[in-house]
């Protein structure tokens, strides 16, 4: 049976995730804060609760992330800018990941593919940045894009069939989204079938690129 590594599990997306591959099969494993103590912004934290952990996972996927503090919202212009704010956004979406990503290698299979996975956003794309605005959440996903990205240049070295890559899940209608009603957005359930499909598809020689829900390549 194979075997899957949540972070974030008991947000809307990392629980959807997790139900979806144990309606698969998957043997899941999920760890949070509110259940496990994880606290990604704190490297302590995360080498205790990862160290516990044993054997090698097939699929590891990071969906852990804030968009703002609790009780602020993103910055639309530069006077909006907050350093305590800042700090604690690039601390969860950039800082969380790298923590994450270095507990990680241990946790591989060497005689098989897998997966490993970075929540991000297409908002993090310089790229495709045409309306600006959101400079916390921008920046702390492009740098976490650029963390995954070394990671898997690194992770590759030693283990020639692992995957990884950013992703985009699109707007999904969590309680991360509830505050933007005007948006289109994708059921939990929905994103995390997609978000999976993407994931099934990709060899080895796509690692450390940055892909979205439908599987299509994001500018960086």
């Amino acid at each position: 049976m194979q075997r899957a590594l949540i972070i974030g599990a008991s947000g809307g997306i990392g629980a959807a995730l997790a139900s979806e591959l144990l309606a698969r099969g998957v043997d899941v494993v999920g760890l949070s804060r509110s259940v496990d103590g994880l606290n990604v912004t704190d490297q302590a934290s995360v080498q205790v609760v990862m160290g516990q952990l044993e054997g090698h996972f097939d699929l590891i996927i990071m969906a852990s992330g804030i968009l703002a503090p609790s009780g602020e919202s993103p910055e639309k212009s530069l006077r909006s800018i907050k350093q305590t704010s800042m700090e604690e956004v690039m601390a969860v979406n950039a800082i969380g990941p790298a923590l994450v990503l270095a507990e990680i290698p241990r946790l591989l299979p060497r005689d098989r593919r897998s997966v490993v996975a970075v929540l991000t956003a297409r908002v993090g794309s310089i790229g495709d940045n045409q309306l600006g605005g959101w400079y916390a959440y921008r920046a702390s996903k492009a740098a976490a894009n650029q963390i995954t990205h070394t990671a898997a240049i690194e992770i590759g070295r030693r283990f020639d069939q692992a995957v990884v890559v950013a992703l985009h899940p699109g707007t999904v209608d969590t309680s991360f989204t509830q505050n933007y009603p005007g948006r289109d957005k994708t059921p939990p359930t929905e994103a995390a079938q997609n978000l999976l499909g993407v994931l099934e598809s990709l060899s080895p020689d796509q690692s450390g690129q940055f892909f979205d829900w439908a599987g299509k390549s994001v500018p960086w």
